[in-house]
């Protein structure tokens, strides 16, 4: 029998929910009941349990995504699931379509080494604040970037610091003297061994990171992972990946080489060298980096995060990782799964006709402004008025607010924001933040609870 829903929502958003159920046309059935709110983020509990009669015949209750309240007391009072639907209603087929509403990327097959550039120069206490930074982005080892030609006297300390933290530590460096010392303190890995420092590893037992004994040479990298593979010692073997115009596809090709090779061992790669030296945002870059690292199952990446563009990068491998994974476990695409790493843009771009628009002005009965983007422009209206323009200083002469200040400026800040998603084609949702994915991490909210007052809605 098919599952019966009951739809709560606003004057407002009425017809604009009737028409998109229709165009679904779903397995399930349902009813809409409008409960007299003109916006549906202003239901509250009370309102709804005093408006809505309990029914039997429904199975499940969905209320707007905006409903601040406590959604457990609506169900024990109505005996049914009461759910939150998307925040915006283009996304409803997504919601009952794809269950990205409950999908959770939280699974992971590959590490991440993230690398405290020039820790020769900082101090201990620097290099723990960096290590625990970095751990809360995400990164699983703390990799410590030693300088050449500079002495790093205090190396076994920060070593000894990080594990008394809790931290898997690796030692990065061109030194085999540091690196054996490194791997003395008890580093956990060794970057990186090649034929030429091998023997490092008759004194250590840390987890040495193989490389070729020069650029491109794939006949010294295996020779060292079969001697390796004899002395029965974990390893990662690194082919090194090389930047744009420098090798890049050539080396790509190591790495399929290696692993067609050596279908079973584990495999490192850093990937800061497209990172770090291309002019473009991290995040497509580490994005498309970590769909090759999944297709080639390499266990590990080192990241490196210095120049300003690639501030991020620990976050965005982070997520694209954990993408990765869950569309090669689901056998499916990248896509349709998540929108964290779409800093930019977003996949599904959600904008009012103007057909809709004028059904919401005409049903405006009151003062307050609301703000709307169009395919081609920003809508205000209220009760008295509709503007439309694409620059916040298009409306300033007719919002007849130069004598309400905080009003004034609660409208500049949301025509702001309205403005920078019309230009990018990101969308926009009155009173809410713009999303910008992983280069700005987002506020917890708990939907429980009524949103405080802003600064400009308090009272004098």
């Amino acid at each position: 029998m098919a599952e019966k829903i009951l739809f709560l929502t606003g004057k407002l958003a009425e017809r604009q929910l009737k028409r998109i159920l229709e165009a679904m046309k779903p397995e399930f059935s349902y009813k809409i009941s409008q409960i007299g709110v003109s916006v549906a983020a202003l239901m509250s509990e009370n309102i709804i349990l005093r408006r809505v009669k309990i029914d039997d015949s429904f199975d499940k209750i969905i209320i707007p995504g905006k409903f601040r309240g406590n959604l457990q007391k609506l169900t024990n009072y109505f005996q049914k699931p009461v759910e939150r639907g998307p925040e915006d209603l283009s996304n409803l087929p997504d919601y009952f379509g794809l269950d990205s509403h409950t999908k959770k990327l939280n699974e992971s097959e590959c590490l991440i080494f993230a690398e405290i550039v020039d820790a020769t120069i900082l101090t201990v206490e620097e290099i723990l604040a960096r290590a625990s930074q970095y751990r809360k982005e995400g990164a699983d080892v703390i990799d410590i970037g030693c300088m050449p030609d500079t002495s790093f006297k205090h190396l076994e300390e920060v070593v000894y610091k990080l594990k008394s933290y809790g931290h898997k530590v690796s030692i990065d460096s061109a030194n085999s003297e540091e690196l054996e010392r490194g791997g003395r303190s008890g580093a956990d890995y060794l970057l990186s061994i090649s034929e030429k420092n091998y023997g490092i590893l008759d004194s250590v037992n840390s987890v040495p990171i193989l490389i070729p004994s020069k650029p491109g040479d794939l006949a010294s990298l295996e020779r060292i992972i079969k001697k390796t593979q004899l002395k029965k010692r974990d390893f990662f073997a690194d082919p090194i990946l090389d930047p744009i115009h420098y090798g890049l596809v050539d080396s790509i090709m190591r790495y399929k080489k290696i692993r067609s090779k050596y279908p079973d061992i584990k495999m490192l790669m850093g990937i800061g060298n497209l990172t770090e030296l291309t002019d473009c945002d991290s995040v497509g870059v580490n994005t498309l980096l970590m769909g090759l690292v999944s297709e080639l199952n390499v266990g590990a990446v080192l990241v490196v995060q210095v120049s300003n563009h690639c501030k991020n990068s620990i976050r965005e491998t982070d997520q694209a990782r954990k993408l990765m994974f869950f569309a090669k476990k689901n056998q499916r695409l990248p896509v349709g799964i998540d929108e964290t790493l779409m800093c930019l843009s977003n996949r599904k771009l959600q904008r009012h006709t103007k057909e809709e628009i004028n059904h919401f002005v005409s049903n405006v009965k009151d003062r307050n402004f609301r703000i709307m983007l169009s395919e081609d422009d920003i809508n205000v209206f209220n009760k008295n008025t509709h503007l439309s323009g694409s620059d916040p200083y298009d409306f300033y002469k007719n919002l007849n607010v130069e004598n309400d200040s905080s009003h004034a400026f609660y409208l500049g800040v949301e025509l702001a924001r309205a403005q920078i998603a019309l230009q990018l084609n990101k969308n926009y949702n009155q009173d809410n933040e713009l999303s910008w994915g992983t280069s700005l991490k987002k506020k917890e909210i708990d939907l429980s609870k009524r949103p405080e007052l802003k600064s400009t809605q308090e009272k004098k």
